[in-house]
């Protein structure tokens, strides 16, 4: 795994959202910078929980011009639901076959219950308006993620 680091310049992608539209990494960045953060699979309990605290701080997120972009290997009904399901207010994107994933160096071997498989390590770029990576998010619990990225902003 070769991850993206801070000065890197992001890949410009565009992928499907929860409602079959397609998003712009570059669209987006017209407008701010872009929170990209990647997690390994909707409705699971640490992915909820991400999920649910980046939605309740997108208010103050969109304060400061940042866009929120979910991206998984999930398919594009199935984040859907989750959307649905969770009331979310940002972009989910699908990337089934990790292209975006392998791009940003976040698919790679990772090891659970003592099995071992390739997946999404679940890491977070802030993209500036330059596209390039501002900042790399890659130490936080789920639950935390969401203030991690405020107080990292606040520090600016």
């Amino acid at each position: 795994m070769n991850t993206l680091q801070a000065g890197d310049n992001a890949p410009l992608f565009k992928l499907q959202n929860q409602f079959d539209e397609e998003v712009c990494l570059k669209t987006c960045l017209e407008t701010g910078p872009v929170l990209v953060y990647f997690y390994p699979k909707a409705s699971t309990p640490g992915c909820t929980v991400q999920a649910q605290g980046l939605r309740d701080s997108n208010e103050a997120l969109l304060a400061d011009k940042i866009t929120v972009l979910g991206i998984s290997p999930d398919p594009v009904a199935k984040l859907k639901k989750f959307s649905d399901k969770q009331a979310l207010n940002f972009s989910l994107l699908s990337d089934e076959d990790h292209a975006i994933a392998d791009a940003f160096g976040v698919w790679g071997t990772k090891k659970f219950m003592g099995k071992v498989y390739d997946g999404i390590h679940r890491l977070s770029f802030l993209i500036n308006q330059d596209g390039q990576v501002e900042h790399l998010f890659n130490k936080f619990k789920t639950k935390e993620h969401h203030q991690v990225v405020l107080d990292y902003l606040q520090s600016k």
